[in-house]
């Protein structure tokens, strides 16, 4: 036996055997291209074309919010539309139950995620995870990894009208790749790693690591406006996602209690400079957000009470300048 975790099913084995938690990495990995050549993965034929695309997210889920960062970001909202599910996640992974901010599935009109990847794989036995980028055309799944998501949006449908805004420029791609390595393995996977390790000595690592990073994070924003210079690219983005929940339900919630995120003058001022750009503020669900969590864990937090706090403000000027920073081009 084992336990579902955010639709990743750990079993007892791995659990015993360290108690670290381990993620298992996204098997549809399909890409679209502006002229539905094979991308880096997987096959061709998903070409770029408005209104095809269909996008599941949940609301509470940091991987699906920065594909929904991404689709704000490049003005993709006319040419990809989106469904949501539930906020709770039980023994049924993620559904479409009806609930404040809930959508029904407006592809196949199923009640369980899961139900989506098979009506796209028969004899699919993976991980059941948002987000996920589905393809009217061929009723496929084209990708359900985030990363190769916010590459498609970002540059896939320029030449259909998205805004001209290169978030993963040539020129900094090396660096871009080099921090989002390091921010995954002990930030945005690093809180889930403590939040659910069941060992100490798991914990502490992952903890530990967690911090160390963090406070290499500050001291680069001490340097430079964004992580690779004085452009956003895609690298702030993955990290915001982490650092918006931070507050709200890392440092209680998953014991990420060394310090908050207000601790740490320059992402704090990062996080409210990112959440203040053009519709990113409508891309936080903050009932599914903490509803989710403290819900849906119930090994974690076994009354499922929601926490009325912490009270955060993401909506005030940034100290370190314009809210209205400069995209990479």
């Amino acid at each position: 036996m084992g336990k579902l975790v955010d639709g990743i099913w750990q079993t007892r084995k791995d659990e015993q055997a360290s108690g670290a938690f381990e993620r298992e990495d996204s098997q549809l990995r399909h890409w679209i291209t502006a002229d539905g050549t094979p991308g880096p993965t997987g096959e061709g034929g998903f070409k770029a074309e408005a209104g095809r695309y269909h996008l599941y997210i949940a609301r509470a889920c940091p991987w699906a919010h920065r594909a929904m960062v991404m689709r704000t970001l490049k003005g993709l909202q006319s040419m990809i539309d989106y469904s949501v599910v539930h906020w709770y996640m039980g023994d049924d992974g993620w559904t479409f139950a009806e609930g404040a901010g809930v959508t029904a599935d407006r592809i196949g009109g199923h009640r369980f995620l899961r139900d989506v990847y098979t009506a796209s794989e028969a004899h699919y036995t993976g991980k059941v995870t948002v987000p996920v980028l589905w393809d009217r055309q061929t009723d496929r799944i084209v990708s359900n990894e985030s990363a190769d998501i916010l590459r498609m949006f970002n540059r896939a449908f320029d030449h259909l009208g998205a805004r001209a805004v290169d978030y993963y420029p040539a020129d900094l791609a090396r660096e871009i790749d080099m921090i989002n390595a390091c921010v995954y393995d002990n930030v945005n996977n690093g809180v889930y790693k403590a939040g659910f390790a069941t060992t100490q000595a798991a914990y502490d690592s992952a903890a530990n690591a967690l911090f160390k990073k963090l406070d290499w994070l500050e001291a680069v924003l001490g340097t430079r406006r964004y992580l690779c210079g004085n452009v956003q690219t895609e690298a702030d983005w993955r990290l915001f996602t982490t650092l918006v929940r931070f507050d709200a339900v890392y440092h209680g919630h998953f014991k990420c209690n060394r310090q908050r995120l207000v601790d740490y003058p320059n992402l704090w001022s990062l996080t409210r400079e990112l959440y203040r750009e053009p519709g990113i503020a409508d891309t936080v669900d903050w009932m599914h957000i903490t509803h989710h969590y403290y819900e849906s864990h119930r090994t974690i937090n076994p009354s499922g009470i929601v926490p009325i706090g912490p009270v955060l403000d993401f909506s005030s000027a940034s100290e370190r300048g314009p809210a209205a920073g400069k995209a990479a081009r």
